[in-house]
């Protein structure tokens, strides 16, 4: 079993407070709980992220997703009919930009991103994406342990 590493907000207060802010201006821009859900989760299913799995699902059912949408995130080419345009287009970029390096972002990607948020969407959507994949990194580095809660 992997025991967690450090607490990062433990070892400096200070570390988290930018990316406190970033979440409060990607969470004020607009773009709806549901579809950050689904990004955050599906960022954190291509990186292996257990905790961000866990809190993010969470978030999402709040958000009302539904279960059936979450179980088929990772295969949502798959599935059109579960997921909007608009929701589509904003997995597509996460898994890109996500996997930068594999590729970069596609025309294809871009234009179906700008057909379906306009330029601060897509603004505030990069930087939700960047904010994941940061999350994602920290809790993967120190093994963040996942929160005991009840099980339903």
């Amino acid at each position: 079993m992997l025991q967690q590493r450090m607490n990062l907000n433990e070892a400096d207060p200070l570390a988290y407070k930018p990316m406190y802010a970033m979440e409060k201006y990607i969470h004020s821009a607009g773009l709806g709980e549901d579809l950050l859900a689904l990004v955050k989760i599906r960022a954190s299913q291509l990186n292996g992220c257990a905790y961000c799995l866990d809190m993010h699902g969470r978030e999402a059912r709040a958000a009302g997703v539904g279960n059936r949408r979450l179980d088929v995130l990772s295969g949502w080419q798959e599935a059109p009919g579960l997921y909007s345009e608009r929701e589509r287009a904003a997995i597509a970029l996460t898994e890109e930009m996500t996997l930068i390096g594999e590729g970069g972002v596609s025309q294809e990607t871009w234009l179906g991103v700008s057909a379906e948020f306009s330029d601060a969407e897509t603004a505030a959507l990069m930087m939700a994406i960047c904010a994941i994949n940061v999350w994602n990194r920290i809790a993967i580095t120190t093994h963040q342990e996942l929160p005991e809660i009840a099980e339903n």
